[in-house]
């Protein structure tokens, strides 16, 4: 059956069976009302009516229907029942009691259905499915389930007269109603799943039910209706209107028209999950079904979440092919009845706020549904969250020094939502970059990625990846990530608003010259005022400290803070990563001797290779057109390079923006501390003990003064540190092994040397603007 929004009788005249769906008497009223207007409208109709209960139909009622079913192939099945509207305004706590039985307005019992009909009668609509007859029904059940007996076809066209009602209901309502019924009976009836699961050894339908249990999920009305109030609880913590680009909102709503998506965010907060059905409802897009650890369900928290659209899956599933199989099955399901799935395109939340690599797990899920042919194309859709500020910094920053993950559960719930509303946060931002077609990268269903494993796992990684630049590119540069990169490069030094002020310029510029999205906090930056409206919401060690008692204020990033501010700092390297590499390369031309714009080159592709797993790239051509783009800006600058160090210096001096050293120093010393490890290391050392062994080594040398600050020492960064070396080939026996740890260790100091360079000069143009800034306050003055 398909479905039909139209309320009003509208079937041609014929011979017409009626599957009246009731829960009480007062529905039987209304569906007789409209039957008796349907048989006036229809004189020449044959019209049987057979009355079904909303609750599964006892067996005396389904052999009724087997009956009527065996009665005329030919005949029409249309299916209705009563459609209770909910009051066009209702409270917050309205919202709330929704959600226990009883209070449903969805759902009303029958004393409220009374009250309903006697005062406010529009609000009880009776809802048609479109009419298919009996044998178009058979033939689809046929095709599509195991069934064997009539009853068996009963039960089908039961459930497909569910769905045709959920279909006409949720175009009354809106497409954000939209959600998933019946998954577990329909799948379990399925041909495909029952012909699958006798390919794995020991299945059984019983089983699979219980994972289909575990995983089936859908937004019920009264939590698409609890959104609003959701709203308002991120709210304490965050302005309460989410930022959006209207274009961007107005574009994917056009695109989820067309074709199933699944939509890939960016993960910094555990609040993600919660704001993208927000996002989603704000705008009325269709719910999307967001995919969740089995960690977070605990306590009334599961069952809630599970109304509110969440999947939640097992954390490990590597050594169970059953639960690989429903899963997968579950998934095209989905994707089949062009329902739109969500997860975090990076499988956890990035603890140090720059993108982590994207995950493939689901994603290969979804593309076996496409290869399949059960959606000839699927959307990618980039979803690009962020945060001016969140409170989780704090346990990043413990993680960072080697403390461990707290466990989720109530106290932990509770803590969450206290640390919430003890400040405000700022804004949250949500961006909807151009979409991804998966038909782009895999080709046509049924096709050659369809065959070769390998050339659909390559596909993947190419869209993810693609997937991730967009998300990265879309993300809008706020001033949070500015002002904590400004602070952090005076290592603890403090800034007058002034100073503050003028040299976020440069960059201001830089970002406006790229044409790079930045919020309107960022935008303030160009006025004093909006300058101390950022350092005031990051004051009281949220991560910036104000020092008063002087003739004016003064921030600065005390060393305690160091590794918050640095979360802020690393969401926006990515506007100045390419910049920040140009600068380290230009250093090492400086000081080579022969073919220095070659040297700049081969330095520029390095740097990208070594920050390969830090870091989103373009592919090598189009980075080294990038690199080209950007010293275009400079006349002559190749032949100003081969000149040799003078020249280069005046380069770099003329950038004005110089911001390797504080952009990618870090890492750099992180690969440096690890590399050290490795001096007396055996041969192959593992993770834990080499993160250990790191950690002890890098306190040390922030207690002598060896590296800058303590930022660099972090278990979230050796772990990138240790697949560089890997990559390196430096955690495997082999020929010279010491030696070449020994030169990875001193290459590594070269490019922390470049910094140290680059800096002298940041530094030395910075109090040259210093002084000129100073004599013109004091022209100014004097006017």
């Amino acid at each position: 059956m398909a479905s039909n929004a139209d309320t009003s009788p509208h079937t041609a005249a014929g011979d017409l069976l009626v599957l009246a769906i009731v829960s009480s008497s007062v529905e039987t009223g209304q569906i007789r009302g409209w039957l008796d207007r349907y048989r006036a409208d229809h004189a020449g109709a044959h019209v049987d009516v057979l009355q079904l209960p909303s609750a599964d139909p006892s067996p005396a009622e389904m052999a009724q229907l087997v009956a009527a079913l065996e009665h005329d192939e030919n005949r029409l099945v249309m299916p209705l029942r009563v459609f209770w509207m909910p009051p066009a305004e209702a409270s917050i706590p309205s919202r709330i009691a929704a959600l226990l039985p009883g209070w449903n307005p969805y759902q009303p019992n029958e004393r409220r259905q009374r009250r309903i009909i006697r005062t406010n009668p529009a609000l009880a609509r009776v809802v048609t499915g479109e009419p298919a007859t009996v044998a178009d029904l058979r033939r689809q059940w046929s095709e599509k389930t195991v069934g064997e007996n009539p009853r068996d076809f009963a039960h089908y066209v039961t459930r497909r007269a569910a769905l045709a009602l959920e279909r006409a209901e949720y175009r009354i309502l809106g497409p954000q109603y939209k959600s998933p019924r019946l998954v577990k009976p329909e799948i379990l009836a399925s041909a495909r799943f029952r012909d699958g699961l006798q390919n794995i050894p020991g299945a059984t339908v019983d089983e699979a039910g219980k994972m289909l249990d575990e995983l089936s999920t859908g937004w019920s009305r009264a939590s698409v209706d609890l959104v609003g109030v959701l709203t308002r609880m991120l709210s304490r913590g965050f302005d309460q209107d989410i930022d959006y680009d209207e274009y961007q909102v107005a574009a994917l709503r056009t695109a989820l028209e067309n074709h199933p998506a699944v939509l890939l965010f960016s993960h910094r907060s555990y609040i993600d999950g919660a704001v993208m059905p927000v996002a989603m409802a704000e705008n009325r897009l269709p719910p999307i079904h967001v995919f969740a650890g089995i960690n977070l369900s605990f306590g009334l928290m599961g069952p809630l979440l599970r109304r509110s659209g969440v999947i939640f899956i097992r954390r490990s599933i590597g050594n169970n092919p059953l639960y690989k199989y429903v899963l997968r099955e579950y998934v095209g399901y989905v994707m089949e009845k062009r329902f739109n799935l969500s997860w975090s395109i990076e499988g956890t939340r990035s603890r140090t706020g720059k993108m982590l690599p994207p995950k493939l797990g689901l994603m290969s899920y979804v593309a076996d549904a496409y290869l399949d042919g059960r959606s000839d194309d699927v959307l990618l859709q980039g979803v690009s969250i962020s945060f001016d500020q969140l409170h989780e910094t704090t346990e990043y920053a413990d993680y960072a020094r080697g403390g461990e993950k707290t466990p989720e559960g109530i106290g932990w719930l509770y803590r969450f939502i206290k640390a919430q509303g003890e400040r405000n946060y700022g804004k949250i931002y949500v961006r909807f970059p151009e979409a991804v077609s998966m038909r782009q990268y895999l080709g046509a269903p049924h096709g050659e990625a369809a065959q070769d494993e390998a050339a659909k796992r390559l596909a993947l990684q190419k869209m993810s990846f693609e997937v991730a630049w967009r998300i990265l590119r879309a993300t809008p540069i706020n001033a949070t990530g500015l002002v904590s990169a400004l602070l952090l490069t005076t290592h603890g030094l403090a800034l007058t608003l002034d100073q503050i002020h003028h040299s976020l310029q440069d960059g201001l510029d830089y970002l406006e010259r790229k044409q790079t999205p930045i919020s309107n906090s960022a935008l303030r930056l160009r006025t004093r005022d909006g300058v101390r409206a950022a350092v005031d919401a990051l004051s009281n060690g949220h991560p910036v400290t104000r020092v008063d008692g002087g003739r004016q204020p003064v921030w600065r990033i005390a060393p305690e803070n160091e590794h918050a501010a640095s979360f802020y700092r690393n969401s926006v390297i990515h506007a100045f990563l390419e910049a920040s590499i140009i600068e380290l390369a230009l250093a090492c031309a400086g000081r080579t001797e022969g073919d220095r714009v070659a040297a700049f080159w081969d330095q520029a592709m390095r740097l990208r290779d070594l920050l390969k797993f830090d870091f989103y790239f373009a592919d090598s051509a189009t980075f080294r057109e990038n690199i080209a783009e950007e010293m275009s800006w400079f006349p002559d600058w190749e032949s100003r390079v081969a000149a040799g160090p003078a020249g280069i210096d005046t380069l770099l001096s003329q950038k004005r923006l110089l911001m390797s050293d504080v952009m990618l120093r870090v890492f750099f010393e992180a690969y440096e501390i690890v590399a050290d490890v490795l001096r007396d290391a055996p041969d192959q050392i593992g993770e834990t003990e080499l993160t250990q062994l790191a950690l002890g080594v890098g306190r040390q040398h922030v207690a002598q003064g060896r590296i800058r600050s303590s930022e660099s020492v972090s278990t979230l960064l050796f772990a990138t540190a240790r697949q560089v070396v890997a990559d390196q080939g430096l955690l495997e026996s082999g020929p010279h092994l010491q030696e070449r740890r020994a030169e990875f260790r001193n290459e590594l100091r070269r490019i922390l040397k470049d910094s140290d360079h680059i800096a002298r000069i940041a530094r030395r143009e910075f109090n040259t603007r210093e002084a000129e800034a100073r004599e013109e306050r004091r022209r100014a003055r004097g006017r």
